[in-house]
């Protein structure tokens, strides 16, 4: 149990009390104080000391000074007015216990409030942080468009200069051209005048000096000669052909597959047309709807099947008759599963096989289709 203090002294104004409290060689770190408007409480253990004030007092601007073995307190008071005693006389354990409660909660709800004060002036003093360094960027990506913008027209400017440097250079080359132009009609013109001066002047020297009976001028003849052409003669021109010869011997010749073979392509040649935009980048070989077949099929054995397609395309704009086009063709658009466009490729195949070659039964043709397309 603490023990209580009574060696105090005191003394008062009519503002202020001055209470000097001796510590008793207890240190200065181990002290406790506590003071609210009615209640004063010193705690240096094993000591104690409490005082339940005579009238209420400015506890926020009253100070209390430590030093030398003391504790000096100034308590200003709330009314001027002079105290009979320090303490207030004649309170039970009670009366002290309900002092003490509302003492402290009256010190809770100050710290609570001056709590709940900082913290909303800490977020007063980050909005303000906030909203300074805000305007700070703004001006800053103000200034930065500035320069942006003055950047853009200095270029602009620059770049006006120079296609009005580039301009005055054209012009200027223009004008010299004209000039050198004229330079050099002028020197035409003169050189005219003067060959015909000469001309004149020779022609004039001919006419003086006779030539046999007529005396005429040779000059005049010659130039009716040169502006009245001879007439064209009539005339046929003969061609002949070196005839294709064969070094193979009689019984083991194949002049007929070979001359069917030119037949076709001859038609070949003949069909190609010359206006296909596609043919003006590709070789000589390839533009032979032969090789274009070979490249489809190629294509279509590396399942390639819309590269083949392009080149059949090509093959049948150049020759439209050959029915293994269409079928090829037939057979890439049966592995894209465009069966609409293989049924009609496979109908035009027919048509050309039966127009053509003799005619297939479509019994037939189906099992050829079928051994063409894999199935």
């Amino acid at each position: 149990m603490p023990l209580q203090v009574s060696d105090y002294s005191w003394q008062q104004t009519k503002t202020a009390v001055f209470l000097s409290l001796p510590l008793k060689g207890v240190c200065v770190r181990d002290t406790d104080v506590f003071c609210t408007e009615n209640y004063l409480k010193v705690n240096f253990p094993p000591f104690l000391f409490e005082a339940f004030l005579y009238a209420p007092i400015d506890d926020e601007s009253s100070k209390a000074k430590i030093g030398n073995d003391t504790i000096v307190f100034t308590l200003y008071k709330k009314e001027a007015a002079m105290w009979e005693t320090l303490s207030v006389t004649g309170v039970d354990k009670e009366m002290m216990q309900r002092i003490r409660e509302k003492s402290i909660l009256q010190a809770q709800e100050r710290a609570k409030e001056a709590t709940e004060a900082k913290a909303a002036a800490k977020r007063e003093d980050q909005k303000y942080a906030l909203s300074v360094m805000m305007k700070i960027e703004e001006e800053e990506r103000k200034k930065i468009e500035d320069m942006k913008e003055n950047e853009r027209i200095k270029a602009t400017k620059e770049l006006e200069a120079w296609k009005e440097c580039q301009r005055k250079a054209e012009e200027q080359k223009k004008i010299q051209k004209e000039e050198k132009l004229c330079q050099k009609e002028k020197q035409i013109k003169e050189e005219r005048k003067q060959l015909k001066y000469k001309l004149t002047r020779n022609s004039a020297s001919r006419n003086l000096a006779p030539k046999g009976r007529n005396s005429e001028n040779i000059f005049t003849e010659k130039l009716k000669e040169d502006s009245i052409p001879a007439p064209r003669s009539v005339g046929s021109i003969k061609i002949n052909f070196t005839p294709r010869v064969f070094p193979t011997a009689l019984r083991e010749s194949q002049v007929a597959e070979e001359e069917e073979w030119l037949h076709k392509q001859a038609e070949a040649r003949r069909a190609m047309n010359t206006d296909i935009p596609e043919l003006c980048d590709l070789k000589e070989e390839e533009k032979n709807p032969e090789w274009l077949k070979d490249k489809g099929n190629k294509l279509f054995a590396t399942e390639n099947y819309l590269a083949a397609i392009n080149a059949y395309n090509l093959a049948i704009r150049l020759n439209n008759k050959m029915p293994l086009l269409y079928l090829n063709r037939a057979a890439c658009h049966l592995k894209l599963k465009n069966l609409h466009k293989a049924i009609e490729d496979s109908s035009k195949a027919y048509r050309i096989m039966k127009r053509h070659l003799r005619l297939i039964h479509p019994t037939k043709l189906y099992k050829l289709m079928l051994r063409r397309f894999g199935m």
